[in-house]
């Protein structure tokens, strides 16, 4: 690697010391395809030297290979590592480097332009102080620089370079270049945008990157790196009152029992005064631990390990805060989210919601609207598909600490996780609390579950038939609760047609509504279970998440689940309502089985195949099965 200064080779130590305290710069190339990112990035290694002589090498000979540029350096493989990528010539993952200059340290994510990427934007902006939006010259502001400036505002990134790259390809136009500046803020000035710099720039022929370029003697401000180097970051973190989520505790031995985790901001002291979210409980620092040793004072972005003063329960996901100014305990939010996944988002089906070091299960309800990143014009949604943005409200199943985004990235932001699928499906920044939950307390009563269940001289549970439409679901359902209404057993059976008579008469049968139907069934069998009631309920019920959600409303043993087994011909065949024939005649839109999905139980606790026994003989399966449990 060329040498970038000169104590390297007099005297590493100062050189190390000198590296060790430069400052860090964090930032992203973001903006539509083929505006020139991962060149970008590649010129400036090249510039900074920070290219090795066998990867200047394997460089030169691959561009001769892949390049685009005829046989020239192509700075963009240097970047586009994914044999995908340099086929279609495009990026397609968030590429990290790492650079330096004799002044400052950077870590630059290079990030997709193609709008189906657009998820691994807001991966690569996450952790970002800074962002260098690309615009073609030759086209200017496109949807997706739209998107991913406002993304970058979402994200609170404010420090912002517009660069206006392939100017050799229109001559180094001034004009053309002022009338993309002024496009851009008009746009930037909606989003929040209103401080960014315009740099006039050619990153394939290294102009105005490093150096000013004598092609632009209109343009009177600094280069790419010059800004790089000086910009300030202020992030004020120290200022603010003291946050450190909980990431581990720490018990090597009997004797010592640490909180472990990054201070997110202030500063702590031995002695200083602390409170557990959401618990509540106060305490004082007893000591500041880290390996080299003691600390007697702790600041925003050091990883430490807390001990207090007195023994308080405290779990991974808590927070500890400054016990004069703590932070606000929530278990509802209007959010913004940015969806990430192939499949939609459906309000009402449950999410797990990471946020900090701790995981909750959070549910959406209907998005209020989602943002037109060309106008900003609010539409509305009834849910939210890949890379769309909206408002939403979201419930969790308990309450946790936060802060609004824009005070804190750490108590704001989140992700959204598939429960099935572990798959990271959105991300979303906390706007406030929602006051409906200061509003509503749960009222104790004096009969309890239990007491209901003893005078009923029964135990309290929901049996969950599910399967095909025609499966036999609610005739085997009406036959088992005829039989233990024999035996005695107090019942009740919800139907999926007769709750659509009243109870769901509003929902019809798109995904989202079938997830909310499912969902006020579920609550509705939760209160009959707490009243005492054997509940027998006949859905089709296609997605396993909502008969997971179902299941984890209730206590362990209360929820069986009983899957009517069918194969889709047999029951086509049966079709004792014409669904199905109206269904292929696409006289009937969503019907599962034909254009809608079903999800067979994985580990259901009763399984009939009506193919193989009668729906008396299936029946008489399951009160065996309900009167031994």
């Amino acid at each position: 690697m060329a040498h970038q200064s000169a104590l390297i080779a007099e005297d590493i130590e100062a050189y190390l010391h000198q590296h060790q305290h430069k400052s860090l710069l964090r930032f992203i190339t973001c903006g539509s395809v083929d505006d020139g990112k991962s060149t970008l990035i590649g010129r400036l290694l090249y510039d900074s030297k920070m290219i090795f002589e066998d990867q200047l090498a394997a460089l030169e000979s691959d561009s001769k290979k892949v390049g685009t540029q005829g046989g020239a350096i192509d700075f963009a493989l240097l970047v586009d590592g994914l044999a995908a990528e340099r086929e279609q010539g495009i990026t397609i993952d968030v590429a990290y480097r790492f650079f330096s200059t004799e002044t400052r340290k950077f870590i630059v994510a290079d990030t997709p332009g193609h709008e189906q990427y657009t998820r691994n934007m807001v991966t690569g902006a996450s952790t970002a102080d800074a962002a260098v939006i690309l615009i073609d010259a030759r086209r200017g502001v496109l949807t997706q620089t739209r998107r991913h400036s406002y993304l970058v505002s979402l994200l609170g990134i404010r420090k912002i370079v517009l660069a206006v790259n392939k100017m050799d390809l229109v001559d180094w136009d001034q004009a053309t270049f002022d009338a993309i500046v002024a496009e851009y803020r008009t746009f930037a000035g909606w989003i929040g945008l209103s401080d960014f710099t315009a740099i006039p720039m050619s990153a394939l022929n290294g102009e105005n990157i490093t150096e000013k370029s004598n092609a632009a003697p209109w343009y009177d401000g600094p280069p790419l790196m010059t800004w790089l180097e000086t910009v300030q970051v202020e992030d004020g973190l120290q200022a603010k009152p003291f946050r450190m989520p909980v990431q581990w505790v720490n018990r090597p031995n009997l004797d010592f029992r640490g909180f472990s985790g990054q201070i997110a901001a202030g500063v702590i002291k031995p002695g200083d005064r602390v409170k557990v979210l959401p618990s509540s409980r106060e305490s004082r620092v007893a000591r500041i631990v880290t390996l080299p040793g003691d600390l007697d004072q702790a600041v925003a972005g050091q990883s430490v390990t807390i001990t207090l003063a007195d023994e308080i329960d405290i779990s991974r996901g808590d927070v500890l805060v400054a016990a004069d100014a703590p932070a606000a305990v929530a278990n509802q939010f209007e959010t913004t989210i940015v969806w990430m996944d192939d499949e939609p988002m459906l309000p009402g089906r449950p999410y797990l919601m990471k946020i900090g070091a701790q995981t909750v299960t959070a549910s959406i309800t209907e998005p209020k609207h989602r943002v037109n990143v060309n106008t900003l014009e609010h539409l509305a949604a009834k849910r939210l598909e890949l890379n769309e943005i909206g408002v939403c409200n979201i419930s969790l199943d308990r309450a946790i600490p936060f802060e609004a985004y824009e005070e804190s990235r750490d108590l704001g932001g989140f992700i959204l996780i598939d429960r099935l699928s572990n798959r990271t499906v959105g991300a979303g920044m906390i706007h406030f609390a929602l006051r409906r939950a200061d509003n509503i307390h749960w009222q104790a009563t004096d009969i309890d579950k239990a007491a209901r269940a003893a005078q009923k001289n029964q135990k309290g549970r929901v049996v969950w038939f599910t399967g095909l439409s025609g499966a036999g679901k609610s005739t085997i359902a009406n036959l088992v609760e005829k039989r233990l209404h024999a035996l005695g057993r107090h019942t009740y059976l919800l139907d999926g047609d007769n709750v659509r008579h009243g109870l769901n008469k509003d929902l019809g049968f798109t995904e989202e509504d079938r997830v909310e139907n499912i969902r006020r069934v579920a609550e509705v069998a939760k209160l009959m279970t707490d009243a005492g009631l054997i509940v027998l309920t006949a859905f089709i019920s296609p997605f396993r998440a909502e008969r997971r959600m179902a299941r984890e409303m209730l206590e362990a043993g209360e929820f069986v689940e009983v899957y009517v087994e069918t194969p889709l011909e047999i029951a086509e065949q049966r079709d004792v309502k014409g669904l199905y024939k109206k269904a292929r005649a696409g006289q009937l839109k969503n019907f599962t089985g034909v254009d809608s999905p079903y999800e067979p139980p994985e580990q259901a606790e009763i399984v009939v195949d009506t193919t193989g026994m009668t729906a008396v003989e299936a029946a008489e399966t399951i009160v065996a099965w309900l009167e031994r449990g």
